[in-house]
């Protein structure tokens, strides 16, 4: 069974979970605080200790949320990593639509 496309969304499956396995286990190494402090103090050296490709290393020095979607990454563990950056998963969500965290917050509030 082929999963619907949705435009302007990565959907998170199979093929996905695996291109993104290296990026969603170091995401969920932040966990740890001492991990979140190793990462700050030297970003290049923890990513390939986790293996990251180029592209994924890219999304992660340039804060491409929706780069890091399409790499494989999965919502639940780059809010790991965003909040090493102060950001929520509002911030994620509001980046994957293109709106601004207040507007996407009000898009919530209008669905529910």
């Amino acid at each position: 069974m082929t999963m619907p496309e949705i435009p302007g969304t990565t959907v998170f499956d199979g093929r996905q979970a695996m291109k993104g396995y290296a990026l969603n286990k170091m995401c969920f190494s932040f966990n740890s605080a001492e991990n979140r402090e190793a990462f700050r103090h030297d970003e290049a050296a923890y990513c390939a200790r986790y293996g990251l490709n180029a592209e994924q290393c890219e999304a992660i020095a340039q804060r491409n949320v929706l780069g890091l979607l399409a790499a494989g990454g999965n919502v639940y563990y780059l809010a790991k990593f965003a909040g090493i950056l102060g950001l929520d998963v509002q911030d994620l969500g509001a980046a994957q639509t293109g709106l601004s965290k207040e507007e996407f917050k009000a898009r919530l509030l209008a669905q529910a």
